[in-house]
């Protein structure tokens, strides 16, 4: 396999893609994406996205991620670009070649993802929320009865979500991200009641539902271009409870500044049935995964604010 990270602008030249008189002059980083090698392709004649899948996690390369993730992204676009109600929301592929494990996609151009309104002075304006609970509204409408179960890249992500954070010699010092937080984690992570509730809600999700869900739907796979909102990045795609995309959605909406009740009032005009428990359940381990575990936010909290969301994150799992 060729790799993109190594030569892009060769690599891109190689292919059987470019117009005959067109060429890759340049190449530059497109965001600062954990999973994958990501740039900007410029020719003489025009900008377009090139996304390369490696079998490890690009900001973590001693974590093992399985390479095909890239064939469930280039699904997942496959299918919305034929809905009107969501094509606008994602790149248009203009290629894909498997063997590479290589997606090129449209560029949207300059554009900023939702990561800022962690920031504790800035809030999601409630436009942006009602956008992205309508794109919800049309992905868990959509029939995809041969989606890929993208088995490998759950029990991945079930891992990080549900195992690891909850692990207390899981080796990660949580000291070197804010002084005091190792031992702030120690009750969530000796807490039994509260582990086996959430080794439930994993063993969920690695089971089969009914609805094509995003997987990942947080500020960083939400992009603000001049051409609207864009929702990027489905890599973790899979057929499962819609609760889990709603329970992420509702735990990055508290991280972003709202409390709960405001957070789940925001579903207020999502269309399908769905169990709020269950919603919460699932936001409550983002919560606290999100705090004590390998992924961590820009969050712009204390060390007091961080122990009362890991208690609000408790307490929604548990109720």
């Amino acid at each position: 396999m060729h790799l993109l990270n190594k030569n892009p602008e060769s690599f891109i030249n190689s292919l059987s893609f470019l117009d005959p008189d067109e060429i890759a002059i340049s190449a530059e980083k497109a965001g600062e994406g954990n999973m994958n090698a990501v740039f900007r392709i410029q020719t003489n004649k025009r900008t377009f996205i090139a996304k390369q899948s490696f079998p490890f996690v690009r900001k973590y390369p001693q974590i093992s991620a399985p390479i095909e993730r890239i064939d469930t992204e280039y699904q997942y676009l496959k299918l919305v670009e034929i809905i009107p109600e969501l094509k606008s929301y994602s790149p248009k592929i203009l290629g894909y070649f498997p063997e590479n494990y290589l997606l090129l996609l449209e560029d949207f151009g300059p554009g900023s993802d939702f990561t800022e309104y962690y920031k504790q002075s800035k809030q999601i304006k409630d436009q942006v929320i009602e956008e992205l609970i309508a794109y919800l509204n049309q992905l868990h409408s959509l029939k995809a009865p041969f989606f890929p179960d993208n088995m490998k890249m759950r029990e991945l992500n079930h891992d990080h979500i549900f195992r690891f954070p909850f692990d207390e010699n899981n080796g990660l010092d949580l000291d070197s991200i804010l002084p005091g937080l190792q031992k702030a984690s120690l009750p969530f992570k000796m807490d039994e009641k509260l582990k086996s509730r959430v080794a439930s809600l994993g063993e969920r999700y690695l089971s089969k539902g009914d609805t094509l869900l995003h997987g990942d739907f947080y500020p960083g796979s939400w992009i603000s271009t001049e051409s609207g909102l864009k929702v990027i990045d489905p890599e973790f795609g899979f057929v499962g409870d819609r609760e889990f995309d709603l329970g992420i959605f509702v735990a990055h909406l508290i991280f972003s500044g709202l409390n709960e009740n405001e957070a789940l009032s925001k579903l207020d005009n999502y269309n399908p049935s769905f169990d709020s428990s269950l919603t919460l359940a699932f936001a409550g381990v983002e919560l606290l995964r999100r705090l004590i575990g390998i992924a961590q936010l820009p969050l712009d909290l204390s060390l007091k604010e961080r122990v009362e969301l890991l208690q609000l994150g408790r307490k929604m799992i548990l109720a």
